[in-house]
């Protein structure tokens, strides 16, 4: 192993069509990750090397590599698993995301799917995320961006793998997530708080057309005794949660809070949450799945 592989942080970037590859690539690059897209894997051990000369001044490095190259499901276990022998530092990052997200975006931008070029997108998705499974359990981090935006994905991959002023940055993905018990349970939380024992907004007349973010909501809603307690302890318990989680290797986790229709007690818990973990240096991303509906 030399000091030359050692020094160089290989970020390789990959997983479904559509789950924002490109948008990572960017994230990376702003922050000072030499870039490639769509290098060949054969070509990797040989840009590596290359790469690796002191003089080139580069230690970081980010590579898309996916399914457009037609060897890469052929070769890139064996090439990555190589790299790592020989001393590389290469983290894989996959990034998924849920079939009806894929298909949206797909239907935005109105691209074929790769492996759909006569079929249906949806056909193109279910088959790329078989052919992908084996890569995905080889993954030293999974992001899932199903209900991030742009923005959002970027602030969090730009978190993960930019240790600002020597912070320790953690490893685990936390999805913040608020709903209305009406509309369903989510299916992908992880942990479900039911916050509808607080105070609703929803009967006090100059509130109920006005949601979580609202400030007079947000007061109205944490003013009792009991809503700031279990502030107090939600937070304590995450706390104690999240490292236990991280070591586990687990690297999201979705927690979702529920109150009757998604506007109101709901968002402000969650937000309450992400305040939270914004000091505890945790990535995060939020969604008010339903506050939009009346």
């Amino acid at each position: 192993m030399s000091l030359d592989q050692e020094r160089l942080r290989v970020v390789v970037i990959t997983g479904l069509s559509g789950s924002g590859k490109s948008t990572v690539m960017r994230s990376l690059e702003d922050i000072g990750f030499y870039c490639v897209d769509n290098l060949p894997v054969a070509l990797l051990p040989e840009f590596l090397h290359v790469q690796s000369v002191p003089e080139l001044g580069i230690t970081r490095v980010a590579l898309v590599m996916d399914l457009r190259e037609r060897s890469f499901l052929e070769q890139y276990h064996r090439i990555f698993s190589n790299l790592k022998e020989k001393g590389y530092v290469v983290e894989i990052l996959f990034l998924d995301a849920a079939e009806e997200a894929l298909v949206n975006r797909f239907g935005e931008t109105r691209r074929v799917h790769p492996l759909s070029p006569r079929g249906t997108v949806l056909e193109g998705i279910r088959l790329e995320r078989e052919k992908l499974l084996p890569l995905k359990e080889m993954a030293d981090r999974v992001i899932d961006t199903t209900f991030l935006n742009v923005h959002e994905l970027r602030r969090v991959v730009q978190k993960v793998y930019d240790a600002l002023g020597g912070e320790k940055v953690k490893k685990l993905l936390v999805r913040v997530m608020s709903f209305g018990y009406r509309y369903g349970v989510p299916l992908d939380a992880n942990i479900v708080f039911d916050v509808r024992f607080m105070a609703n907004p929803y009967f006090v007349p100059q509130l109920k057309l006005r949601d979580g973010h609202d400030r007079d909501t947000q007061d109205y809603v944490l003013a009792p005794e009991e809503s700031r307690k279990f502030v107090e302890k939600m937070t304590d318990m995450i706390e104690f949660l999240l490292p236990h989680y991280e070591k586990e290797g687990k690297s999201t986790i979705c927690i979702a809070f529920g109150c009757t229709g998604g506007r109101h007690r709901s968002v402000v818990i969650a937000n309450q949450l992400c305040r939270f973990l914004g000091e505890q240096n945790y990535p995060f991303s939020v969604f008010h799945r339903d506050i939009g509906k009346i």
